[in-house]
């Protein structure tokens, strides 16, 4: 089996049934077993794009791995509240942590996702870019898709509607969401302070669609799984507010408690069409624990 090799990362094709730590030995032969598992330790092996430190993690035929190198993990380690799940010529996929701005706000010297990423790109080479796909508040954190050309970031943007096929959102609201699931629907309205709100479709609205599901919840807050139909402004916010269930935090849309000292939303799951390849590409980053643990 001959692997697919750049500067950062190996990839391989796995051809028969097999587990994780099996294989890296094999592969790695050059390797002491103790240095193989670190590399799974450190979290530089990844199966079919999501990361995974398993020993035992079954592998099937069919299943892509990649690893990722020492030199690139390092640099990797380097960047502060983003981690980066899925990098190849045409895109950077990354793991945003609460607090983090996707790009540059008011303070231009504060640190940002897309600055962060710029840097890591530019350190291969300086005429390397990132470009903005889509955003995520900077209180959300999760799943966020960037392009490395111009080309990636137009066949995304343009197409956005098509090529994006889920996307998946966990939010810990305020209060015991009776309904296993519903559907919000709205017209989603900015008016001069910024704030969005529901309105009529006479007034400017845009048409917004929200699906969501009961996972988990108690007498005082719920946890649950949204699902995006459309892509407004501060949609989910908004609509989980329309029915009475705000974020917890969000005081802009009528939280009144802050039990996580963060905005209870995660952006779980996104899944697209590569813009270069055609293939479809899914990352899932689970929500953290402190929203597990409020709902119990």
């Amino acid at each position: 089996m001959r692997p697919i090799k750049n500067k950062q990362t190996s990839i391989y094709t796995i051809q028969e049934a097999t587990t994780l730590l099996p294989f890296m030995l094999e592969t790695l032969n050059n390797k002491s077993r103790n240095s193989v598992k670190s590399i799974l330790t450190r979290g530089q092996v990844s199966v079919d794009g999501k990361t995974i430190t398993q020993h035992n993690y079954p592998l099937k035929p069919g299943q892509v791995v990649e690893i990722l190198s020492n030199k690139a993990a390092m640099k990797q380690n380097a960047l502060t509240g983003i981690e980066i799940l899925h990098e190849d010529k045409d895109i950077i996929v990354i793991n945003k942590d609460a607090g983090v701005l996707s790009m540059s706000g008011k303070n231009p010297n504060e640190l940002n996702a897309y600055r962060q990423l710029n840097d890591y790109v530019k350190a291969d080479n300086p005429t390397n870019h990132i470009f903005i796909v889509h955003r995520l508040d900077r209180d959300t954190s999760g799943v966020m898709l960037y392009a490395k050309t111009v080309d990636a970031q137009q066949a995304l943007q343009e197409n956005w509607k098509k090529v994006v096929k889920e996307r998946t959102y966990t939010a810990v609201v305020e209060g015991k969401v009776v309904k296993e699931e519903g559907t919000i629907t709205s017209w989603l309205i900015e008016n001069d302070a910024m704030r969005v709100y529901s309105g009529p479709k006479e007034k400017g609205g845009k048409h917004a669609v929200t699906h969501y599901k009961r996972i988990d919840g108690n007498e005082t807050y719920s946890l649950l799984e949204v699902e995006l139909e459309t892509g407004r402004k501060n949609q989910i916010r908004v609509h989980l507010q329309d029915i009475g269930h705000p974020i917890v935090r969000d005081k802009k849309y009528g939280a009144k408690t802050n039990p996580l000292k963060r905005l209870g939303l995660h952006a779980t799951t996104l899944a697209f069409i590569h813009p270069a390849t055609e293939e479809l590409k899914r990352f899932t980053v689970k929500p953290p624990k402190s929203f597990l643990k409020l709902v119990k």
